[in-house]
């Protein structure tokens, strides 16, 4: 038995941070040595300061889909809500679909006077449907001209610039949510990191519905991840073997970077070319094969990312950073201040 309320913190609501800040790289950093516990204050681009040369940086460098659609079913002009979350193939998707008791089997949802339509074609638990997608063209230009960003939903205030929910780095499309650890790069600050000769390496998760649900089992033990796509080139994997060989450090940026690694690690005992999909569920207890230190946001209480970083750091050791970071009035989630495990 672990307890769900073992990971739960006090947050006031005003430091959920609504909005990204001016310059990326200007946001705070909370540094937290995992092995003594000790805290210290600095600001993103101290990162630069705290990394070592030959040390290997691991970066998502996943795409967020405009996958938010708002359109009406067909037969009665309900408006309903789709999220794309899973591209199964074939355009056939698993989304997040409001109000999901209008659609059952066989629904067609119309977005773009037409211009896309999702027929239903499988009913899932927790508001999921399956959708065959039909239209003409390029998706991911109907996607740009008909959707919009999927926000979190503690997020309020609207998004002026939609490229401020995009890493600087963002390439491969696909995600529902962004690997928000990364948001505090800018290319100016990944220049320096590669001058003082930091290896920086990409590899893709597609960040899917786990961002979106809050965990709700008593017993951690017994929550089900949702799978989400991953990918690793052949020479990201070379890189990275080399690295554990030479016993450099692993720096990984967000727990999707965290999620691939170990998932590759665990089930290989090496890195590897290699794609498929992880539901991989790191809670303390858990033995790191891959990653060394991480740097990330401050995570929602009770969510599988805080039991994740408790696994890294020590859950005393994250609870009382994360008292720490709320008397010292950081910014939390997506738009929110960073933190440095080390």
């Amino acid at each position: 038995m672990m307890d769900l309320k073992d990971f739960d913190y006090y947050l006031p609501e005003e430091l959920i941070a609504q909005t990204p800040i001016v310059k990326r790289d200007h946001s705070r950093m909370l540094v937290l040595d995992k092995k003594t516990g000790e805290i210290k204050h600095k600001h993103f681009y101290d990162i630069i300061d705290m990394l070592e040369e030959g040390d290997t940086l691991v970066l998502n460098d996943t795409k967020v889909l405009p996958a938010r659609l708002i359109g009406i079913k067909e037969e009665t002009n309900a408006v309903i809500e789709i999220l794309l979350l899973k591209d199964i193939q074939n355009d056939t998707w698993e989304c997040l679909t409001k109000p999901a008791r209008r659609v059952k089997l066989g629904t067609v949802v119309s977005f773009g006077n037409g211009l896309l339509k999702a027929e239903c074609i499988e009913e899932k638990d927790e508001g999921i449907r399956k959708f065959k997608l039909i239209y003409n063209g390029i998706l991911l230009e109907i996607l740009d001209k008909l959707g919009t960003m999927p926000l979190p939903p503690y997020i309020h205030e609207k998004l002026e610039d939609q490229t401020r929910y995009q890493t600087v780095y963002a390439k491969n499309s696909g995600s529902a949510a962004a690997p928000t650890a990364g948001l505090h790069f800018t290319k100016e600050l990944l220049k320096k990191l590669e001058d003082k000769k930091i290896d920086i390496v990409y590899v893709t998760l597609h960040v899917g519905l786990g961002t979106f649900r809050p965990v709700s089992e008593e017993n951690i033990l017994n929550h089900k991840m949702h799978s989400e796509f991953y990918t690793m080139t052949k020479e990201v994997a070379d890189k990275l073997n080399k690295a554990k060989e030479e016993k450099r450090k692993i720096i990984c940026v967000g727990t999707t970077s965290v999620r691939t690694l170990e998932t590759i690690m665990t089930s290989y005992q090496k890195f590897k070319e290699c794609s498929g999909f992880t539901d991989i569920f790191i809670y303390p207890g858990y033995k790191f094969k891959a990653v060394d230190a991480l740097i990330t946001n401050f995570h929602l209480p009770k969510s599988t990312l805080i039991m994740l970083v408790s696994a890294l750091a020590g859950r005393e050791n994250i609870l009382n950073a994360y008292k720490t970071a709320v008397l010292e009035k950081y910014r939390f989630f997506s738009f929110g201040d960073s933190m440095y495990i080390k």
